[in-house]
């Protein structure tokens, strides 16, 4: 059978793992985090490995908390995103704290996915329905050669919206043939009444569709990417101004380069999921409340891996 890998992006997890850390709030009825749905859906979607993105100091808690539970479903690896991990001829900047960005998240897989993966966020709930199209897409052939081939589930603005402040999304510009012609990282995304309006830094509101496609961060990619990413990450390091401490190399730019210069061809696989995250502290009690009513109506067991 071909193997496919659910690669999590857990490295933004703080220093006080497990202490007011989102992607370790318990969502669950039996203290299940955001992480075991996503778990869950992609092994019974055909998945057959997951990948953990980790800081290397927290290793020990999150194999006591979630990683030694998972091994024994299915195959466990850990790839380490670290601040000083960076190509041959660049050292980290004195003062540089803040981690590079979701694509040198990725790139730390490097040498331990060497098979098609999903990529997901550690902290977003995505719902079933994405991980079996993307998995459809994964076991299908996509060459590889001078066009990267990428699938990507497209949400629905309105289904990823928090009712507590402003988010932000990859708003999709698609071709007419559903693939995917361009990606506007949109920050500061609120419900309104109309559907869902951008705030702007001088206060203005301006309203978008909220039927659009959005991006959240959830890919389908073959190994031959990561490739991809190295020589993209030595490009951005290149460009960072001197003192740029914040910079950050993020998957979804790339990704919109490589569209730009005609090197990727992204299908959109819409999907109807509906997203739930703990952006704000506040999301929390409607993501507990939406778990349930998702277990009431059978969606999932009350004891999620039975």
């Amino acid at each position: 059978m071909k193997k496919t890998t659910l690669v999590i992006m857990a490295a933004g997890i703080g220093s006080r793992f497990g202490k007011g850390i989102k992607q370790l709030e318990p969502v669950g009825p039996k203290g299940e985090i955001m992480m075991d749905y996503s778990i869950h859906d992609a092994l019974e979607a055909g998945f057959n490995k997951v990948v953990f993105i980790i800081r290397r100091d927290l290793e020990k808690d999150f194999r006591e908390i979630i990683g030694n539970r998972i091994s024994a479903l299915t195959e466990v690896e850990y790839a380490f995103q670290e601040l000083d991990a960076l190509p041959e001829g660049y050292t980290k900047p004195e003062g540089r704290t803040k981690p590079w960005g979701t694509g040198q998240a990725v790139l730390s897989c490097k040498g331990i996915v060497k098979e098609p993966f999903v990529v997901i966020n550690a902290d977003d709930y995505y719902g079933k329905d994405p991980f079996v199209k993307l998995h459809e897409y994964l076991m299908e052939e996509h060459p590889v050669g001078d066009v990267m081939p990428i699938g990507m589930a497209g949400f629905i603005l309105k289904n990823t919206l928090s009712d507590n402040g402003g988010v932000t999304r990859g708003i999709c510009i698609l071709d007419g043939k559903g693939s995917l012609a361009g990606v506007n990282e949109t920050k500061n995304i609120i419900k309104t009444d109309e559907g869902a309006a951008v705030v702007t830094e001088e206060g203005t509101v301006m309203p978008v569709d909220p039927a659009s496609n959005v991006s959240m961060n959830m890919w389908g990619l073959q190994p031959e990417f990561i490739d991809l990413l190295e020589s993209g990450f030595v490009e951005f390091l290149s460009n960072q101004k001197e003192g740029d401490l914040k910079g950050e190399y993020l998957l979804p730019v790339y990704i919109n380069e490589l569209l730009k210069q005609g090197k990727a061809q992204v299908q959109v696989l819409p999907t109807t999921a509906e997203w739930f995250g703990v952006t704000y502290q506040e999301d929390k009690s409607s993501v507990v409340q939406a778990f349930k009513r998702l277990i009431a109506t059978g969606v999932y067991s009350e004891k999620l891996y039975d």
